[in-house]
């Protein structure tokens, strides 16, 4: 029974493909000996440090992610969107004692901590057996106040999100898994560490257009692809040649959610596949599914519990909400997270007794919904200002500070405008510092420090933005009017 992370490369037979990037496949054994020799070059590393990674996805990465484990370490995988601002904040604030990266990404950084290439972790002296921590993984995500805030995973939220999406998902050493999703997100680390427990393969690809997704579903045969609605929009739209759809067992849409018209082109495209719509937020790693046979019955439900936790919809006062009533979404059992990395705060905030009193924790999700009479739950808005887009929640905050830091406005607040596509688009008010500045200007500047889902897809211009009675930003007032 795995215990650590690492534990999971165990589970693949040794002869056994195990990961594969471009042209170049390992078997478990070859990744077991790698990550082995990895972590050897870690030796000395103490328990519990942090080790960030910076970098696309590519067998090293990998191979990166389970040695810090075995040597002792945290992992911090960080999004490779991520532009320099964002990447020399997240190493300084987890406090991380080694930055593993690209050459290509080394040199537009600057960061408090020293930083090796990722290939020479290849180079070890062998394994190493210092003892793990519980502490396993720190995922950065955004917060509500813009700087991102890091949620700490165990060793124990990592493996039991692995046996429950593992579980429902039916993953076995047959299956081939192609891993979409950025290895930062929680869902995209789940891909590896669902395949992983089953002895399954795992494919890697860094997306750039449909026709690379559909090209290795037809190259590889694979049997099992997870995205996030802006990608399963695009790739609705594709032609998929019969190789390409074959070997699909499921399709699973997490990060907001599928547009109907979206699901059923999908279904069409792949009648073999079955569909999994599921929902989950960083600091509970996975939440819920909709069962498939329920589909067509509940449209628009993001279904129940994941096996293994307990999911809820509960008013302010803790008590559970009646059918129909909407609420916020609960989440405990033993996916809920650590809490947020060195924010006492914040954790007490969103990390609480369930019920209140008693003794176990609980995250409270933020989320509104309601169940209905048969307990299917049906998503319906944040109760705070974060914008869902592309799959990612975002802070406005950091936007805003991103078109300050152009210089080029005065007064910035972005908002959040409900898109087909991309569940929400993000829309920016702003007062000029020179009125002859174009909306293109101010995009092209704000490209330079943002990753590319971050930045405003409308500028809404102005010269002067509303305030509220206590003379903040009107930002009710500021996203009714971004939506006419």
């Amino acid at each position: 029974m795995p215990t650590r992370l690492d534990d999971l490369l165990r589970s693949g037979a040794d002869d056994h493909p195990a990961l594969t990037y471009k042209d170049v496949t390992l078997t478990y054994r070859e990744l077991r000996d790698r990550v082995a020799r990895a972590a050897g070059a870690l030796r000395g590393l103490e328990p519990g440090a942090r080790v960030a990674i910076y970098a696309e996805k590519r067998l090293e990465t990998v191979v990166a992610i389970f040695a810090v484990a075995a040597a002792g370490g945290v992992v911090v995988p960080i999004n490779p969107l991520f532009k320099a601002r964002q990447v020399e904040y997240v190493v300084d604030d987890c406090g991380a004692v080694l930055l593993l990266t690209t050459p290509e990404r080394a040199r537009t950084l600057t960061v408090p901590a020293p930083t090796s290439m990722i290939d020479d972790l290849d180079a070890g002296p062998g394994g190493v057996t210092a003892p793990a921590a519980r502490v396993a993984a720190i995922l950065y995500t955004s917060g509500s106040t813009g700087r991102p805030k890091g949620v700490v995973l165990s060793h124990g939220n990592l493996l039991a999100g692995a046996r429950s999406v593992a579980g429902y998902l039916g993953h076995t050493a047959d299956d081939v898994v192609l891993a979409a999703l950025p290895l930062s997100f929680d869902a995209g680390l789940s891909q590896l560490t669902t395949a992983f427990l089953a002895g399954a393969h795992v494919v890697l690809v860094n997306y750039l257009l449909p026709r690379d997704v559909v090209r290795l579903c037809a190259r590889h045969g694979v049997t099992a692809l997870t995205c996030v609605p802006p990608l399963w929009t695009q790739l609705a739209t594709q032609r998929w040649p019969v190789e390409a759809t074959r070997s699909l067992r499921y399709f699973a849409n997490t990060g907001g959610r599928l547009p109907a018209t979206t699901l059923a082109r999908l279904r069409e495209t792949f009648p073999q596949a079955t569909p999994f719509l599921m929902y989950g937020l960083t600091e509970a790693f996975r939440s819920t599914y909709l069962d498939p046979a329920e589909i067509d019955r509940r449209p628009g439900s993001i279904g129940k519990a994941i096996p293994g936790a307990e999911v809820l919809v509960v008013r302010p006062d803790g008590s559970v909400c009646d059918p129909g009533e909407e609420g916020e979404i609960v989440h405990r059992g033993p996916l809920v997270s650590l809490g947020y990395w060195n924010d006492p705060a914040r954790t007490a905030a969103r990390f609480r007794p369930f019920p209140p009193g008693a003794d176990e924790i609980a995250v409270w999700s933020g989320d509104v919904a309601y169940r209905d009479d048969d307990g299917f739950i049906y998503f319906v808005g944040r109760t705070d200002d974060m914008i869902k887009t592309s799959g990612y929640r975002l802070s406005p905050t950091e936007v805003e500070e991103a078109a300050y830091a152009t210089g080029l406005v005065t007064e910035a607040v972005a908002v959040g405008v409900p898109d087909e596509d991309l569940g929400e688009q993000v829309a920016l008010h702003a007062v000029l510092t020179a009125p002859a500045t174009t909306p293109d200007e101010l995009r092209r500047a704000m490209e330079r420090d943002l990753p590319r889902y971050m930045v405003p897809r409308r500028f809404i211009l102005a010269a002067a933005l509303p305030r509220s009675g206590n003379g903040k930003f009107d930002r009710a007032e500021l996203r009714r009017r971004a939506m006419t």
